[in-house]
């Protein structure tokens, strides 16, 4: 993704969040925190996404559904390689990232930047069918509930989007 605003032109998803979380005074500090310990524990969700995920549910979506809309075969040896690998990160989210105490990443009862960027992550697995979906993600019930209330807590812009 890329974004321009006036002459300033920017790429890269996690770095137009931020851009956009400190361009503009007024979004509200829970979606990128002022307080340095705060920013710094989104910023370790926001890393640890950018180094877990590259192969994550978007490549297992390419391998097994998108692949032949580029005149490509699909890649089942890739897409169980790319599921096992996402679903090792699906465990680590719920139990690392979603803590008992609050509704988002980190424990948090209002979503950051880090919470839109990793449930936008782990959407791209409504390209499956409910079937497949469902066995993906069935078992990680705190996840489902957080991708749920992360899309609620954007309402009505997040369906829009």
């Amino acid at each position: 993704p890329a974004i321009m605003d006036g002459r300033f032109k920017l790429s890269e998803s996690h770095a137009i969040l931020r851009y956009l979380a400190c361009a503009f005074p007024r979004i509200a500090d829970h979606w990128y925190p002022a307080d340095l310990y705060k920013r710094a524990k989104v910023e370790s969700v926001m890393d640890w996404h950018r180094t877990t995920f590259p192969r994550g549910p978007g490549s297992y979506a390419f391998y097994s559904v998108l692949a032949p809309a580029v005149g490509l075969p699909l890649n089942t040896k890739a897409a169980a390689r790319t599921e096992k690998n996402f679903i090792a990160s699906l465990a680590t989210i719920e139990s690392v990232w979603l803590q008992k105490k609050g509704r988002f990443l980190l424990g948090s009862n209002q979503p950051s930047i880090a919470d839109l960027s990793l449930a936008c992550e782990i959407m791209q697995l409504e390209v499956l069918d409910e079937k497949d979906q469902e066995r993906i993600l069935g078992p990680f019930k705190r996840v489902q509930k957080w991708l749920d209330d992360t899309k609620n807590a954007m309402a009505p812009h997040f369906e829009e989007v």
